[in-house]
C-alpha cells in the first residue's frame, strides 16, 4: 500500500517516494559483466540481471535477446518492459504477482531464465559461427576454382 496516495497500491521500489519503505539493495556478482541487482522495497521487488558478454557478438545476440523478450513483457507477467541501467532484463515482482502465483515457481522461473539465456546466447553464437564459416569456405572456393 501507498503511504502517499489512500486506497492506491503501487510498487514502491519503481516510484521510491517513501525511503522508509525501501530497503537496502542487494548485488550478486561473479564478475564485473555477469551481475544480478535485487532492489527490495515492502510490497514489491525488482531483480535485475546483466549477462556475461565477452566480445561484441555476444552484445550484439544479448541485446537483441533482451529486446526480443521486453517487447513481449506482457506475456510475462513480472518482466519489465525496460532495463534498469547498467542491466540487460529487469523482472518486477509486486504482492499482487505473490498472492496470485506461487512462489517458489516465480523463483525457479528467474534462475532457470537466466540459465536459459545465458544458454541459448552461447548456442546463437555458436550456431552464427557456424554459418558464417561455412559461408566463408563457399565464397573462398570461388577464388581457388579459378586459379
Amino acid at each position: 500500500p501507498s503511504q502517499v496516495v489512500e486506497r492506491q497500491s503501487r510498487p514502491e521500489i519503481e516510484f521510491q517516494t517513501t525511503k522508509a519503505v525501501l530497503l537496502a539493495p542487494i548485488t550478486i556478482a561473479r564478475t564485473e559483466n555477469e551481475r544480478c541487482f535485487i532492489e527490495r522495497s515492502i510490497n514489491s521487488v525488482r531483480v535485475s540481471i546483466k549477462v556475461r558478454q565477452s566480445d561484441d557478438i555476444e552484445k550484439m545476440l544479448c541485446r537483441k535477446f533482451a529486446r526480443f523478450f521486453m517487447q513481449r513483457a506482457d506475456n510475462f507477467i513480472i518482466l519489465r518492459r525496460k532495463a534498469i541501467e547498467g542491466y540487460d532484463i529487469s523482472f518486477l515482482i509486486t504482492n499482487t504477482h505473490l498472492e496470485e502465483l506461487v512462489k517458489e515457481k516465480v523463483i525457479e522461473f528467474i534462475i532457470s531464465f537466466m540459465k536459459d539465456l545465458d544458454k541459448q546466447i552461447k548456442d546463437l553464437k555458436i550456431a552464427m559461427n557456424t554459418r558464417l564459416r561455412a559461408a566463408v569456405g563457399v565464397y573462398m572456393s570461388q577464388f581457388g576454382a579459378r586459379s
